[in-house]
């Protein structure tokens, strides 16, 4: 399993602050915004990601993240010249993807909580297919919207649909099998000329394979595409760390808890960043596995 994550985008919902910089490499509580969907990935044991992004943010990502070695990881990256849809990242990431499946993230949706380690474990369970997260919300038009049917199993999904038959909202999280690549060359633009990637999704569910993992209670999913959903991102996540007495999105201490760095390079990556509250955190946290 290989991981993907779609960081391109003007981020013109949030303009102006996303005039100067891509909104992936905004901060939210600390660390900037890509570091959770990465550590969504990494939950899920993925340490080999394409980070698909515009031609001028590829080299700040690079500067960001570099080859992923200091986290025991391999870091790709690839141009998304104009973004053409969702989709489009199949097509971009083929010859990264090569035979095996894939996980894709939007790299501005935020997952934490646990019930994120039961829904992968749960997807990946499932085999051959694909599967979507979804999420209920009070504004389902603004998403793709699954419908179930009265057995439990995907009647239809629809991308921002007008009238929704469902508050329970795809999230931008998606497990495909190898087919995502074939079926991604067959989809033909939507009514906003985009690349869906529901049209992709409505494929699997003709074939009998789209599962369906539901975050429940347990679970907090935020799309921090508008100024709204950004500053609620920032206090939601104060608040859980506060209250759960741990952090959210914190690479290093991923890796570490995956075996793929030692408590030597834990503490080495907090001591290169010494003069920040973040480098501290990591060395204590290094120190406090002694």
């Amino acid at each position: 399993m290989k991981g993907i994550i779609l960081a391109g985008g003007s981020g013109s919902r949030l303009f102006p602050i996303t005039k100067g910089t891509n909104k992936h490499l905004l901060p939210i509580h600390g660390k900037p915004m890509i570091y959770y969907p990465l550590s969504i990935l990494m939950v899920s044991g993925i340490r080999e990601i394409l980070v698909v992004s515009t031609p001028d943010d590829i080299p700040r990502f690079e500067r960001l993240l570099g080859d992923g070695s200091q986290w025991g990881m391999s870091f790709q990256y690839k141009v998304q010249h104009y973004p053409e849809g969702v989709a489009q990242v199949f097509g971009l990431g083929e010859e990264f993807i090569g035979s095996g499946s894939v996980t894709l993230i939007l790299g501005d949706n935020i997952f934490f909580g646990k019930g994120i380690y039961r829904s992968f474990q749960q997807s990946g369970e499932r085999g051959n297919g694909a599967t979507v997260f979804c999420y209920p919300v009070d504004e389902p038009e603004r998403f793709g919207v699954i419908e179930f049917d009265s057995s439990g199993k995907v009647a239809s999904i629809e991308e921002k649909p007008h009238f929704p038959k469902s508050n329970m909202a795809v999230t931008g999280l998606y497990r495909y099998d190898n087919r995502v690549i074939d079926i991604a060359k067959t989809i033909q633009p939507s009514s906003r000329n985009e690349l869906e990637i529901t049209s992709v999704n409505e494929v699997y569910r003709e074939w009998g394979d789209l599962g369906v993992e539901v975050l429940g209670a347990d679970m907090t999913w935020l799309d921090t595409g508008t100024h709204t959903s950004f500053i609620q991102a920032q206090l939601l996540i104060e608040q859980a760390e506060e209250r759960d007495k741990t952090r959210f999105g914190i690479p290093e201490v991923m890796a570490y808890w995956n075996g793929w760095i030692s408590q030597e390079q834990l503490y080495n990556c907090g001591a290169r960043q010494i003069q920040s509250e973040y480098g501290m955190y990591l060395m204590q946290a290094a120190q406090s596995l002694a």
